[in-house]
């Protein structure tokens, strides 16, 4: 840990820099998927190794925490129950299930490619609604993770740095996923508002910081329900879209990194 807290102009620093990196990977995701003599599936599957890494090393144990800390403060006004314990990983599972929910129904609307003429391909038309939709929830997403940053960086630069590196190599892969489900709006305005809704969450915190413990453990909890499906669809492809070698470097990096930063305390 930090032998001196950050004051709220630092973390609100911190917390604006690593928005800014995480909002220039937004806009760099497709040149960042295309680097030259690394085929693709390569850097998916490291990402994947990576982002994996994170959700049973640091994810998982942090809504746990989470848990424990609703129970503290909720406990001169609701008895403790196994009830009351699951509420937590209720609301992960919330978040869980409206992303997936979401992304059926992107599926279900996708455009499909159909012939137009010899050695050609048109595009049937993307769903307004459906687009808008599938992006806001995943602006929302990203509100939350920039809402929290500075929160993050309380909890050590260490931690929010790797969780940076985390999420950013993620965006790399939702920006692939959701290129393919609509790829005339996408390029076009999708990058942009993603990375405007980073910035929108750091504002959302200058002025409106979370300062209800239970208020927070449930905001993690729900982002959590969502990177957990996010990661476990978008960075574990199938086929020949995935490298098992780069997979377990990733892991195992990512792994390496913050088992020696929690040695050291953050």
């Amino acid at each position: 840990m930090l032998d001196s807290p950050l004051t709220t102009a630092q973390g609100l620093i911190g917390a604006l820099a690593l928005t800014l990196v995480l909002a220039g990977l937004h806009l760099l995701a497709p040149r960042i998927r295309r680097l030259p003599l690394v085929p693709e599936r390569a850097t998916a599957s490291f990402a994947g190794g990576l982002a994996v890494a994170y959700v049973f090393l640091h994810l998982l144990p942090e809504i746990a925490q989470g848990d424990e800390e609703v129970g503290e403060a909720l406990g001169d006004v609701l008895e403790p129950t196994p009830l009351v314990d699951l509420g937590i990983f209720l609301v992960a599972l919330v978040g869980f299930a409206a992303f997936y929910g979401l992304q059926r129904l992107a599926d279900r609307h996708a455009p499909a490619p159909s012939r137009c003429g010899p050695g050609k391909t048109m595009t049937s038309a993307e769903p307004a609604g459906v687009y808008w939709l599938h992006l806001g929830s995943f602006a929302a997403y990203n509100v939350l993770i920039t809402y929290t940053m500075a929160l993050r960086l309380e909890t050590g630069p260490a931690f929010a740095l790797l969780f940076t590196l985390a999420m950013g190599l993620h965006f790399v892969l939702t920006d692939r996923s959701l290129e393919e489900h609509y790829p005339r709006r996408f390029p076009r305005s999708g990058r942009v508002l993603l990375a405007a809704a980073l910035l929108a969450g750091w504002l959302l915190d200058a002025f409106l910081a979370p300062t209800s413990t239970v208020l927070v453990a449930v905001l993690t909890a729900l982002l959590g329900g969502s990177i957990l499906l996010n990661v476990f669809k978008e960075e574990l492809p199938s086929g020949g879209r995935s490298s098992y070698p780069w997979f377990l470097t990733g892991l195992v990096l990512y792994a390496g990194l913050l088992t020696g930063v929690t040695a050291l305390g953050g």
